[in-house]
């Protein structure tokens, strides 16, 4: 129960300051895709050095999924995670939408993901292939061989860099949960094409827990000297 309840923690944190950031700093055009990209990678470096020890601060059903494909999680654990972060995403985008109507603003844009100029499939190997190198990073440096001291800093920079190259192209989502509440709250065509950002970085998260285990073995213990 705690580790859904860091998770749902963490994910709100996650949604409403990542897409906060963007709505209200007028996207590309105002703060601009590295402001967006620092806002979400400083919300996962905040929460990995607050909720990491008691859940890890998966904040993302991706890699939640990730971690139950290499045993590092139970199947109960995995749905308090599930449950835990898609709640917390729902509130982040709840609270975005609050704020914009208390300030007399439009709520037409939550912040929500999207093809864009991309065809289904340009969108969906983007995100495969976004969340993949996403949550490969994320198996490596939480996994046996890795440097959990500076875990959380690796995972959130990287996350800047997903970002960069990923919000002119579908606004980035890499996580469920985080294209879940905007869409569950924007309507419309986010969320008839929400099936797409579930979907892929799940794919994704799976295959990068796969190869992490398979060719960089970051389920076993290292040799001692």
């Amino acid at each position: 129960m705690k580790k859904g309840i860091a998770e749902a923690i963490g994910t709100f944190v996650l949604v409403l300051f990542g897409t906060g950031t963007a709505v209200l700093g007028n996207g590309i055009e105002g703060i601009g895709a590295l402001g967006i990209a620092m806002a979400f990678g400083l919300s996962i470096i905040a929460m990995a050095y607050t909720i990491g020890t008691v859940s890890g601060s998966h904040v993302n059903p991706a890699v939640s999924i990730a971690m139950f494909v290499n045993k590092r999680i139970t199947a109960a654990e995995l749905v308090h995670y599930l449950v835990g972060q898609f709640a917390g995403a729902t509130l982040g985008t709840l609270v975005l939408k609050y704020i914009l109507t208390s300030s007399n603003l439009a709520i037409t844009n939550l912040g929500q993901n999207g093809f864009g100029a991309l065809t289904v499939t340009g969108a969906f190997l983007v995100e495969l292939i976004l969340t993949f190198v996403f949550i490969l990073v994320i198996i490596i440096v939480t996994g046996k061989k890795g440097n959990v001291q500076f875990a959380g800093l690796v995972i959130g920079f990287t996350l800047v860099l997903i970002h960069l190259l990923g919000i002119p192209l579908t606004g980035t989502s890499v996580n469920p949960a985080r294209s879940f509440g905007p869409a569950l709250f924007a309507g419309g065509e986010a969320l008839s094409q929400l099936w797409l950002f579930i979907v892929a970085p799940i794919i994704g998260g799976a295959l990068a827990a796969i190869v992490g285990k398979c060719i960089f073995e970051t389920e076993k213990e290292s040799k001692s000297a």
